[in-house]
């Protein structure tokens, strides 16, 4: 498990990082990147739609250019501060919260996003059953992480650090978790196409 993967420590690193984080996001996480894993669902005007691991919103804002019932949580006060700065008190709604102990009831939201967490989670498989849980039958949870590097160099520091994986750890985990018709599609800045791994999978109906 890397050093990340610990919710104190993840907490602590967003308390700094938060004030730059919003000029280091578009490096690694860019708004053309967030538009084409938005094009891997199907969101409807009015459909509900949490985003899990919020950060300071920038999955959110893309959210909110397909519906207004949006539902951003995050763990780290700081984050959820520059997004409530950021965006406001509506149309998004924002709550302090752990993806492994989601604050809703089952079958609340039409999809589930998230983006840029799952790497700090230190049990994913749990808290991708909670995705599953509070998604309606038949919705969709898509998920975007850190592809897990080629280099052994790379796979040495990124273990170190906090989760990567590729594409058959995630199919086991999402398989854990519950979900089916599974599929992945890497995505990247121009300097590294398949930084990140995109994951689209459906709750069963």
């Amino acid at each position: 498990m890397g050093i990340l993967e610990d919710k104190a420590r993840a907490r602590l690193f967003y308390k700094y990082l938060s004030k730059v984080y919003d000029r280091v996001n578009p490096f690694i996480w860019n708004e053309r990147m967030r538009t084409d894993a938005l094009e891997l669902l199907d969101i409807g005007t009015d459909d509900r739609v949490l985003d899990v691991g919020c950060g300071t919103g920038f999955g959110t804002e893309g959210i909110l250019e397909h519906t207004d019932d949006v539902y951003g949580l995050d763990q780290s006060p700081h984050q959820l501060a520059k997004a409530r700065e950021k965006l406001g008190d509506g149309p998004a709604q924002f709550c302090f919260g752990d993806a492994e102990r989601l604050p809703f009831e089952a079958d609340t939201f039409d999809v589930v996003w998230s983006s840029g967490s799952i790497e700090y989670w230190p049990n994913p498989v749990t808290a991708l059953r909670e995705c599953r849980r509070v998604a309606r039958p038949g919705g969709q949870v898509l998920v975007v992480g850190p592809n897990y590097p080629g280099s052994s160099i790379f796979q040495k520091l990124a273990d170190a650090i906090m989760l990567f994986y590729d594409a058959e750890d995630a199919d086991r985990m999402f398989a854990e978790a519950g979900f089916e018709d599974v599929e992945h599609v890497t995505m990247g800045p121009g300097y590294n196409p398949e930084i990140a791994i995109t994951t689209v999978a459906r709750v069963p109906a």
